[in-house]
């Protein structure tokens, strides 16, 4: 195990436009205008490289979050934004692509304050991606389509065919770890399919989307097509989901809360789009290039300080270079430099909140207690800000609480396998189904293995790679649906078949 790390956070230096956007406490976008919470109730963002508020917004309650479904409604009702030409719709969408590019340094630099990534993996990662995902859709706002129909009745004076419209307004909640990204996953197919939108960011990390929300405002959006709520979960959250003029709702978080969203959803039936946790494997067999596996293997984990979905949290490698594999991965953990995002050295940032911190402590502790063994880390590092060691366990069992629950931090458990069956049978072996990644020369066994990982993202030699046009989501209790591609877009919109009688 490590020696005990040393950390110095030094406090960020951030442009004078996002000096300026801090220094009031920031409103929420309703019908277009920025408005307070009507009891002034506030939520305090804190920066987790240092534990300390750096800033305040206005956080609604059910109150705001009702005249929040309000506008939406009355803007999708008055068509202004489901009427308009699919070519200036995708337009918009494609300004809004121009805009977030435009401003990449100040959203990822609000991105490293609230969420604690690397600036760099916001500034290259994060922000390109959002702007790429606007323009995916804009793309798609001209190729909404039906279909006609051959009807199989005898009467040949029949005409038939299909529609796909908006489907209403939606809820859309999103989660802290990749804030800038997930909006955009949500916005933009709802925006290119028509509909209008409640949404509200993750009380952690509310400024980017208020920040997103000034972007919509100057790309020309209409008023109340998107309204931007910040507010508590049980609050804010569960309005939207109980409202019964909202028709769909699309959340992106852990599975127990997804449970509560269902739950709350079923007053009117609403529609519900959910992609939820996973517990992903990362297998590696014998004919594998090994450096490279061990390189994806520490990226798949530690990417994000494993505040990741599909974090790579289940590491299988074959018993015979298991050994290899593990002295590598423990290599790479043991000499990562962990510091704040705003230092440019620093290749993983802290985890977001105090309750995070004690939540990936508790379950190594968990896994210690039970039997587990650390190869690396397993502590946090410092006193001031929320950064956990980037941590390996050996020794561990299938059963053992550390494999089958989510932990959602910087913490992989590495186990050996001996041959195919075994290792398909290891990656079932959980509640989730949300992604694998698999590691061979051999690309018939790897597509075998794909077909049967019940997941609903296989890489192959490669891990985390995601992309505006591939369908993201999950198998059982990973979720409901998928965000991108046309199958997002086809989630936002209400099929009709039409039959006339000539």
């Amino acid at each position: 195990m490590s020696e005990l790390r040393k950390i110095e956070v030094r406090e960020p230096q951030i442009c004078p436009a996002n000096r300026r956007y801090l220094a009031s406490k920031r409103r929420m976008l309703i019908d277009g205008e920025w408005v307070e919470s009507r009891d002034g109730t506030t939520i305090d963002v804190v920066d987790p490289a240092t534990g300390e508020i750096f800033a305040e917004v206005f956080a609604a309650g059910r109150a705001e979050v009702d005249l929040a479904v309000q506008a939406a409604r009355r803007a999708f009702e008055n068509r202004a934004w489901s009427a308009l030409p699919a070519a200036e719709r995708g337009q918009l969408l494609w300004r809004i692509a121009d805009l977030i590019e435009r401003y990449a340094d100040e959203l990822a630099e609000l991105t490293t304050l609230e969420n604690g990534k690397p600036l760099r993996a916001a500034r290259s990662g994060d922000i390109p991606a959002a702007a790429r995902t606007f323009r995916y859709y804009a793309g798609w706002c001209t190729k909404i389509e039906g279909t006609t129909k051959q009807p199989s009745i005898a009467d040949a004076d029949i005409h038939a065919y299909t529609r796909r419209e908006p489907i209403g307004v939606v809820g859309q909640i999103v989660p802290w770890n990749g804030p800038v990204v997930a909006a955009s996953w949500k916005l933009a197919p709802a925006l290119a399919a028509g509909c209008t939108s409640v949404f509200k960011p993750a009380e952690e990390t509310p400024l980017t989307a208020l920040r997103l929300g000034e972007i919509l405002l100057e790309a020309g959006l209409p008023p109340g097509v998107v309204n931007i709520v910040p507010g508590l979960g049980y609050n804010a959250g569960a309005a939207i989901c109980e409202h019964p003029d909202v028709d769909k709702v699309a959340f992106t978080g852990s599975t127990e809360v997804g449970r509560r969203i269902l739950a709350a959803a079923a007053g009117n039936l609403k529609k519900v789009k959910l992609e939820l946790g996973g517990k992903s494997p990362v297998i590696v067999f014998a004919d594998a290039d090994v450096e490279q596996a061990i390189q994806g293997a520490a990226r798949a984990i530690y990417t994000n300080a494993g505040q990741i979905c599909v974090a790579g949290s289940r590491l299988y490698v074959h018993r015979s270079i298991y050994e290899r594999v593990v002295s590598g991965v423990v290599d790479i953990a043991s000499s990562m430099r962990v510091g704040s995002g705003f230092d440019a050295d620093s290749q993983m940032g802290p985890v977001i909140s105090a309750r995070q911190l004690e939540r990936i402590a508790g379950y190594v502790q968990a896994g210690i207690a039970d039997g587990v063994q650390l190869a690396a880390g397993g502590r946090r590092i410092g006193s001031r800000g929320y950064f956990f060691e980037p941590t390996v366990l050996v020794g561990t069992r299938q059963d053992a609480k550390v494999v089958q629950e989510e932990i959602f931090g910087p913490v992989v458990c590495a186990m050996p396998f001996d041959d195919f069956e075994e290792v398909a049978a290891l990656a079932n072996d959980t509640t989730y189904g949300l992604a694998a990644s698999i590691w061979t020369q051999d690309l018939r066994s790897a597509h075998l293995l794909a077909a049967r990982i019940k997941a609903g993202l296989v890489w192959i030699n490669c891990h985390g790679i995601a992309d505006a046009s591939l369908p993201f989501g999950g198998y059982r209790q990973s979720g409901w649906g998928r965000e991108n591609g046309w199958e997002a877009l086809e989630q936002y919109t209400e099929l009709k078949s039409v039959v006339a009688k000539m």
